[in-house]
């Protein structure tokens, strides 16, 4: 048995694989309150996993205070910290430095080419939205970085005196109150943002949603989505696959 960990800029994700299947996904958000301690409850029930599997765009000090508790739990775990290379599983990584490919971004694009072996955009929408171009021979093409949704409104209500953060949903449209207009105001950068990007492409490609608000952006797109909720952790098994 594995443990896959996906640590984000604001969750942590595991699953447990073994024989090629994952379990359901469990979630933290790492910067809350006594995250070490929610985590050792989690994982204190586990059978020792043969490998410890990590994927990190967080701190260092995140990572180290997951391997350290892995270490206490099951003092025989092997420790595996992907990182983006040039080439792997057949995705080809466009970055003059491949290693500068955030690591996410290169494992949710092996899982896509992988699981579907055709062109495929590639977009995740977290604390930040990624967008990238894999083709059908493999190829990445290139991507864009931008704000996520919660970090788009966080820097309203930081750095404005009169706009509020909200949570709240809305239909997106015009509006006529602040924080329904804040709503789709962001929402539509996202959209738009995607939309345009994929517009510069005569090719047509599978079009695959990841990250925490992939529903919200899925609904609001003009072109068909499909939402895979655990892609980082299904490419980090399959790079975890090489050490077994």
């Amino acid at each position: 048995m594995n443990l896959l960990v996906d640590i984000g800029n604001t969750r942590l994700k595991w699953s447990l694989e073994a024989d090629r299947k994952m379990s359901q996904s469990m979630a933290l958000y790492h910067q809350s309150m006594n995250f070490n301690q929610h985590l050792a409850k989690d994982w204190q029930p586990l059978v020792s996993p043969k490998i410890l599997a990590i994927s990190s765009v967080s701190s260092e000090k995140i990572k180290l205070e997951v391997i350290n508790l892995a270490q206490r739990l099951w003092k025989d775990v092997k420790i595996i910290i992907a990182k983006s290379s040039t080439e792997e599983f057949g995705v080809k990584n466009s970055y003059l430095q491949p290693e500068k490919l955030g690591v996410d971004r290169w494992l949710a694009l092996i899982a896509s080419y992988n699981h579907y072996r055709q062109a495929v955009w590639v977009i995740d929408c977290g604390t930040a939205i990624t967008v990238d171009f894999i083709n059908a021979q493999g190829q990445h093409q290139g991507g864009l970085i931008s704000a996520g949704l919660w970090l788009m409104k966080t820097a309203l209500s930081t750095h404005t005196a009169m706009l509020d953060f909200s949570e709240k949903n809305y239909y997106l449209n015009l509006a006529t109150q602040t924080d329904k207009a804040i709503f789709s105001g962001t929402l539509y950068a996202a959209t738009g943002l995607i939309e345009q990007a994929i517009n510069q492409k005569t090719l047509k490609a599978m079009l695959i949603l990841t990250g925490g608000d992939a529903q919200i952006i899925a609904n609001n797109l003009s072109l068909p989505a499909i939402i895979e909720p655990d892609l980082v952790l299904k490419g980090l098994a399959i790079v975890t696959q090489k050490y077994l």
